[in-house]
């Protein structure tokens, strides 16, 4: 994509060191000593700035990812004293001259230069509050000083010059940061740590991915506009400092908003919107580490239909190919995929296929996209191998239009003609470092965080092109925009352990707090389980009758359980792993029960999850909430990542401790809640100690909140009307009760239902507007 440089008029503005040049009075382009400034409006809360020693890169377009155009209305633009302002009704940015100018050059300078020229800009609201100061930036060549010059390696002789960017932002002491896409180191505020932004299959706690996108709990959120690797110090020595390994200027977009969801609002004009996922992907994924045969999913979907349990979604996992890229089934174990998916879709299932961007020498298309030159590659041209540890071949360069519509095609002459409903787009990294490689868009090593965008993008299109169902995409990594894809994330491929099940609790709410809504986890974790393990405490679970899944491992139908009780509560709710089985009857007598009724759970909710989905696609705000969104007045939530909200009347506490019957649950203030399970009433701003025996997970409602319950289906294909409608009494309140076909993309048009219900507290009394809902219970 290529980034057109703006024409811009030049006015002197002062002589010497300052000079301004204005293409209208809505924004701000100014020259500091050998840099230019740009500050650009978007809409009334959402400037962008750019700075650069090169001109035509502070003028250039936005990066990848970012699909807003500047706007002209509501912003002035004037003068005050040495200072320049850019003024709307909701935000006030000012760039401030050097706090010296003309003064003496310190002594240090014999020795040391800085790397640009100063350049300061606070943002502020029209009433005088200070959101953030941006107190200084960089545009360093790499150099052997500071360890940078090995990037110079990775630059072509036609490729742009490489510089280290950054900038500095005031960070106030009682300010705290979320987003940032996914860390599994298992803290939820980032304030005090250093958080590398980059998909890293191998980083120490699971796998990162980097959406750089922060929202803090001053009133605004940072989007930093660079795909390179890119470091953030949170709050160290007072300031918040992003640093990209590569780029040719600084450019970031800063978002003020009175709520968490007025900032998600500009993220969504900025990036594009959630699109609504077909009704399935908000019921229950069955997968495994791998279903190897027709015969065997077909047996596991029977398994569901005669024990009458709903589920949605089945998935076939990776090696139903005879080769890595030969885009076929082996037909040894997979005789008639077309046949299996009627005969499946016959009993409501949707069917999702792995599929790979790999493609093994060996296999039938990898001349055709070497020919091309459409894979990501070294210097000279030769396609990027894992060789020698890695065998699976080179990795489709979907960066390249040419390229990422040719492997639609090839997928949907492969897959989509056979029945399959959706794709899972593993390797989404990709998983072939491109930090040597190159792509299309560029070198791997400035535009290393760009594939998940692309890639997903590249199964988005398609979908939108070839097939009626909405589109629906796996993905393991994220990026800016990468929402708007259709796609669902989850955490990768993580360890079936105690710590990484505590872990996930945070490392979710931080992914969807970071733009992405939709994210889950594997429901037991994806490594093989040890065979053996001796718990701390006495198993909740008898495993006993689960040995030939789970050996001696005698705690883990326990681990599964507590799991899968919070897998109920993700955005998407999808079980996978290395286990010889891991379907609910898998783990046991004891278990089987519990996991049913929380399975049942998900669908009894349907109704309210789809209508948050609906809220979703239309603010952009996560339904997944940390308890800081909420509860912003409340200062003891700032931290607390072992609970969120799932939309506005659900509290999840999940238990992530191996043989415990109790757990500690802080109420948030300003509220008073009720235990789901037993209507008991507790005010709020309180921790108390909550019974959570093994199929009891700690859940608890907000006072004046208004759940829909849907009637007993099996599947979203059944038409599930509104069995009652609880109310919770202590507040008014209200909601947004949401329907459509499900299926299809007429929700675009208008084609849905939207029931609005609303509690009047001091009444008694519950009323709709809007579409009629038949309700069939109490």
């Amino acid at each position: 994509m290529n980034r057109s440089a703006r024409r811009l008029g030049v006015v002197a503005v002062a002589a010497g060191m300052v000079i301004g040049i204005q293409a209208s009075a809505q924004t701000l382009t100014l020259e500091r000593g050998k840099s230019t400034v740009m500050v650009e409006p978007y809409a009334p809360n959402v400037v962008r700035v750019t700075l650069s020693l090169m001109k035509d890169e502070a003028l250039a377009e936005p990066g990848y990812g970012i699909v807003a155009k500047a706007i002209q209305e509501g912003w002035s633009a004037s003068k005050d004293g040495d200072r320049d302002v850019l003024r709307s009704s909701r935000m006030v940015v000012t760039v401030t001259p050097p706090p010296h100018p003309g003064g003496p050059m310190p002594e240090t300078s014999k020795f040391f230069s800085g790397s640009a020229p100063y350049v300061g800009i606070t943002f502020k609201t029209p009433e005088g509050k200070t959101l953030v100061d941006m107190g200084g930036w960089q545009m360093a060549t790499p150099n052997h000083k500071d360890g940078t010059y090995g990037v110079e390696y990775d630059r072509r002789p036609t490729d742009k010059p490489f510089f280290t960017v950054g900038a500095n932002f005031s960070a106030q002491k009682d300010e705290h940061y979320y987003g940032l896409g996914q860390n599994q180191e298992g803290y939820l505020d980032r304030r005090g740590h250093v958080v590398h932004c980059e998909h890293d299959y191998n980083a120490p706690g699971g796998q990162s991915v980097c959406v750089p996108f922060v929202v803090t709990n001053k009133g605004y959120g940072i989007l930093w506009d660079n795909p390179s690797k890119t470091t953030v110090a949170f709050a160290l020595n007072n300031s918040t400092n992003f640093v990209s390994d590569v780029g040719q200027r600084v450019s970031f977009f800063v978002i003020a908003g009175k709520t968490y969801d007025e900032i998600y609002e500009g993220y969504r004009l900025l990036t594009g919107d959630t699109p609504m996922l077909p009704k399935s992907a908000y019921g229950y994924i069955q997968c495994k580490q791998r279903y190897r045969s027709q015969a065997e999913i077909l047996a596991v979907a029977k398994g569901y239909r005669e024990r009458h349990l709903p589920i949605d979604d089945l998935v076939i996992d990776w090696f139903t190919y005879t080769k890595m890229g030969q885009m076929d089934m082996d037909p040894a174990m997979w005789p008639d995929p077309t046949e299996m998916n009627k005969e499946l879709h016959a009993m409501n299932f949707h069917v999702m296929i792995s599929v790979w961007p790999r493609f093994v020498p060996e296999s039938r298309f990898y001349d055709t996209i070497k020919k091309n030159d459409w894979f990501e590659k070294l210097a000279d041209g030769t396609p990027t191998n894992g060789l020698p540890y890695d065998l699976a071949g080179s990795d489709i360069d979907t960066t390249n239009p040419d390229a990422a519509k040719w492997y639609w095609n090839v997928v949907n002459e492969n897959y989509v003609k056979k029945g399959f409903d959706s794709f899972w787009a593993d390797e989404t990294e990709p998983d072939l470092s491109p930090g040597n490689s190159y792509f299309h868009v560029g070198p791997g090593t400035q535009f290393f965080n760009v594939y998940p965008l692309f890639h997903t993008g590249a199964f988005y299109n398609g979908m939108r092109k070839d097939m009626k169902e909405r589109a629906l995409i796996l993905a393991r990594d994220s990026y800016l925009g990468a929402q708007h894809n259709g796609a669902i994330f989850w955490s990768s491929d993580i360890s079936p352990t105690w710590d990484v099940l505590k872990r996930q609790v945070p490392t979710g709410i931080n992914f969807v707090a970071s733009g992405s809504p939709y994210w889950s986890t594997d429901i037991g974790g994806w490594q093989d389980i040890p065979m053996q393990h001796t718990p701390e405490r006495t198993p909740l679970i008898d495993p006993s009758d689960a040995r030939d899944n789970v050996g001696h491992n005698d705690d883990y139908p326990e681990l599964y359980t507590r799991w899968f009780e919070y897998g109920a509560f993700q955005p998407n709710f999808r079980t996978h792993g290395g286990r010889k089985f891991n379907e609910v009857w898998s783990y046991g007598k004891q278990a089987q029960p519990i996991l049913e009724k929380y399975l049942k759970l998900r669908y009894e909710l349907m109704p309210y999850i789809y209508s948050l989905g609906y809220g979703t696609h239309v603010t952009g705000a996560p339904f997944m909430r940390g308890l800081f969104m909420d509860f912003g007045d409340d200062p003891k939530v700032a931290n607390i990542g072992d609970e969120y909200m799932f939309g506005p009347a659900l509290l999840v506490a999940p238990v992530t401790e191996q043989g415990v019957t109790t757990r500690e649950v802080y109420l948030p203030a300003g509220t008073d809640w009720y235990n789901f399970w037993t209507n008991e009433k507790v005010h709020g701003g309180q921790t108390i100690s909550v019974n959570a025996p093994i199929d009891t997970l700690p859940l608890f409602v907000k006072a004046g909140s208004i759940l829909p319950m849907g009637s007993y289906v099996e599947s979203t294909n059944e038409v599930q009307k509104i069995a009652k409608v609880k109310v919770y009494p202590g507040a008014d309140g209200s909601f947004e009760l949401y329907n459509d076909d499900g299926k299809t993309y007429a929700y675009e048009s208008g084609k849905f239902e939207v029931t609005k219900l609303k509690w009047d507290d001091a009444a008694g009394k519950l009323s709709g507007s809007g579409a009629t809902v038949e309700v069939v219970g109490k």
